[in-house]
């Protein structure tokens, strides 16, 4: 699996060369920040070295008399819990947890924590049968790009310390092949829950994701985003491209600034109705005669069914306007769109409409509309889905809709050079980002408490 992003270097902490005082760690991450502000061609901290720096002042101190190496506790506050309390968890004593808090103090707000608050307290347990560990330190993330530790130094002082990374600006180029979901192996290479719903939405439209995609398949992804020195994802743009299965589809901003989507050749990848209205659903029924599973008797079955679970998204077909949205027989929750050129969708057995779907609402194409349920005659949560051409039935995955519109002229002549430009950043493996400093401060974690 290729990484398009910048050059990294790993960072490795040798126990032979850690000092005794935290300080000289805490150092380290002054002279790191330093380093790469006097020297814009230095490489960039690799994913997980920052929080290797960020951690190092209280995890790889020296073990205390009487007391293990410092281990690593993860903690999470429980609703109506308080930080203090959530810290005493760790299994240290009272005033340990209250001074570290108070420390925090100097550089959060300790008293509203929300519940599901995650941070990392570093614990040494005592080698003497009922003498209570020793907090060494806590840390924990105050925002996307930010975050403080509090650590003890050898004299047991306690010392706040704030790390706040650059973020900068990049496009991204993700390269891998699908292990797991799209969604686990798009996500690990830093791609966002948009981004990666983005994507499925669009290959709705050209592939069944349950009989054409395979593990190992291949996949590339770019798109700008906002990332961290340590190549965490905060924020990301549009998807400039995307390729799966062998099909490859191109932004494009089309005259007046609407973005779609096209293929290699200029077509719209947005046809008239997307072939799977549920994201990554399989198919579990096709269309023609069968015998009904509750019935008990054969007759036609209408549509196609797909099963996920309950409350999943159901999308519009296509862009069109809702003609029905209520009970209906045995499809129990119903919703029909009314598409143009006489062509009609349904949904049944939904668990619940979207917000304002009611006879009458207008739709774009992709629009969540509704959630998959089990209402009417089902056995189990599944969307059955029909489409209608000029009042009569038709098999879904056969049905032959109009298809994209094509470009032509200036507008298929500025779409090569944007199509050129992505296939340079595709040979290149991205485009480069600004050079990325880091901000180390410290911080006084209260009267007396700290060691200068």
């Amino acid at each position: 699996m290729q990484d398009a992003g910048p050059r990294k270097f790993s960072f490795r902490l040798k126990a032979g060369a850690i000092a005794a005082a935290v300080t000289v760690v805490a150092g380290l991450v002054g002279w790191q920040a330093a380093s790469r502000l006097d020297d814009p061609e230095a490489p960039r901290l690799a994913p997980g070295a920052m929080a290797a720096l960020q951690h190092a002042a209280f995890t790889q101190a020296e073990a205390q008399p009487g007391y293990a190496r410092p281990q690593n506790v993860e903690l999470k506050v429980r609703s109506g819990e308080t930080l203090e309390a959530a810290v005493l968890r760790a299994g240290v004593p009272e005033a340990e947890a209250r001074q570290a808090v108070a420390a925090l103090g100097g550089a959060m707000d300790t008293i509203r924590i929300k519940a599901g608050l995650s941070f990392d307290a570093a614990v040494a347990r005592s080698q003497v049968r009922d003498r209570p560990a020793r907090l060494i330190g806590l840390s924990l993330r105050t925002g996307p790009a930010t975050s403080v530790t509090v650590s003890r130094t050898f004299d047991g002082a306690l010392r706040l310390r704030s790390l706040e990374e650059k973020v900068t600006d990049e496009v991204r180029v993700a390269d891998g092949e699908i292990s797991g979901s799209l969604y686990e192996s798009a996500a690990r290479l830093g791609a966002t829950p948009a981004i990666i719903a983005q994507t499925a939405r669009l290959f709705a439209h050209k592939l069944d994701f349950q009989r054409d995609i395979q593990p190992g398949d291949d996949f590339r992804l770019v798109f700008d985003r906002r990332v961290t020195e340590s190549g965490r994802t905060i924020e990301t743009g549009d998807l400039d491209y995307a390729e799966l299965h062998g099909v490859k589809f191109f932004r494009f901003e089309r005259e007046g600034g609407e973005a779609e989507y096209f293929d290699e050749d200029g077509k719209n990848v947005r046809g008239f109705l997307l072939r799977t209205p549920v994201d990554g659903a399989r198919l579990t029924s096709g269309f023609g005669r069968r015998r009904h599973p509750i019935l008990g008797y054969a007759r036609a079955h209408q549509g196609v069914d797909f099963g996920a679970g309950s409350g999943t998204p159901i999308l519009a077909a296509g862009d069109g306007v809702v003609v029905k949205a209520g009970r209906w027989g045995g499809y129990g929750n119903w919703l029909q769109i009314r598409h143009a050129g006489g062509w009609d969708t349904g949904y049944a057995h939904i668990s619940r409409y979207a917000k304002g779907m009611r006879p009458g609402a207008r739709v774009r194409q992709g629009q969540v509309v509704a959630y998959v349920g089990s209402t009417g005659l089902a056995t189990g949560p599944h969307l059955h889905y029909e489409v209608w051409q000029r009042g009569r039935r038709v098999n879904p995955v056969g049905a032959k809709v109009p298809q994209g519109t094509i470009l032509a002229g200036a507008e298929l002549a500025r779409f090569k050079a944007e199509k050129a430009r992505i296939e340079r950043l595709l040979a290149a493996g991205g485009a480069p980002s600004r050079a990325v400093a880091l901000a180390d401060a410290g911080a006084p974690a209260g009267p007396g408490a700290l060691a200068r």
